[in-house]
């Protein structure tokens, strides 16, 4: 057998082209920490945790340090994983101190008594778990900050996804926003997949509200049947439209292959309903699909046989 991982940093596009350097750099470093463990042999799960870790810590994308601000002036964190081999899940929401909420989602998998804690629950399981803890600060960014005050000094009451045009205060147009959620899937060399999502949620957003990041079979799902899937975008609509389990449920039912599924899932079920954004997917037989239905995704991907690649448009 051979890998693949493929990992994403947010549907949608920056705003100038200078500031795209950076976002490569930065899933690059995911990717080779990635690929790094899958070409040692080592395990599908181990190798999208570790690639959300590093993303979690650049604090360009909006998830761990550089988290987008709630309306109270705080960071909630979701977080959520999967493997395919088993089916075991484990999920964190509204976290507020752990340093690494896809950490805290892994070792929710391993203890197995429970897929999903939330909000006082997952802080104080991460620390019974050993993990890293840190102030609510910590996750706080000021170009975060920038965002919220932006956000709020054009209406109060209003909510956005990360660079969107609303936070950046400035005319709404379809190749000027960015949703912020990470997320990675891969495929190991002993046939297994996993999956792993990561966000910071909304600027603005009311607290305790989740998206569909920690959420199994909406942001994050896996299935060694399957397919492996990690999604960015408008949650709610992602929440609505099962988008995990859809794609996984066209190929094993419905006999399509990974991109007939994965583009019929956001091109017609999630348009339909208003969602946008995408997702990237990882088949059981190695192939890769990352339909997005924004101007842009985040992106990049690796296999055994060829070398690192990031994109963010349609090219």
């Amino acid at each position: 057998m051979t890998y693949t991982l493929a990992i994403h940093g947010g549907a949608g596009v920056i705003q100038t082209s200078g500031d795209e350097q950076p976002y490569h750099q930065g899933l690059r470093q995911a990717l080779e920490v990635g690929q790094s463990i899958l070409k040692a042999g080592g395990t599908a799960i181990d190798a999208v945790v570790a690639a959300v870790e590093v993303l979690e810590n650049h604090p360009l994308f909006n998830a761990g340090h550089g988290a987008v601000f709630t309306a109270d002036e705080s960071h909630e964190l979701d977080a959520g994983v999967m493997d395919g081999s088993d089916l075991s899940a484990g999920a964190v929401a509204g976290a507020r101190h752990i340093k690494n909420p896809v950490l805290a989602a892994h070792a929710m998998l391993k203890d197995s008594r429970y897929v999903l804690l939330c909000g006082e629950g997952a802080d104080q399981f991460a620390l019974e778990a050993g993990l890293p803890q840190v102030s609510n600060s910590y996750f706080s960014t000021l170009h975060r900050l920038h965002q919220l005050q932006t956000l709020r000094a054009n209406d109060p009451s209003q909510v956005a996804l990360d660079h969107s045009v609303a936070t950046a205060g400035i005319s709404k147009t379809d190749n000027e926003k960015k949703f912020g959620t990470v997320g990675a899937v891969a495929l190991d060399q002993h046939g297994h997949l996993a999956a792993a999502t990561s966000t910071g949620g909304m600027t603005n957003k009311r607290p305790g509200r989740i998206g569909d990041t920690p959420l199994i079979g909406a942001g994050v799902y896996a299935n060694d049947a399957s397919c492996a899937v990690s999604a960015t975008g408008t949650g709610e609509h992602f929440i609505r439209a099962c988008v995990g389990h859809d794609i996984h449920a066209r190929m094993v039912y419905g006999k399509q292959s990974l991109s007939e599924a994965a583009n019929a899932t956001v091109f017609e079920n999630l348009s339909a309903i208003g969602g946008e954004g995408g997702c990237i997917t990882v088949g059981h037989d190695g192939s890769i699909a990352m339909p997005f239905n924004s101007r842009g995704m985040y992106r990049g991907w690796v296999t055994e046989d060829g070398e690192i690649e990031t994109r963010i448009f349609s090219d």
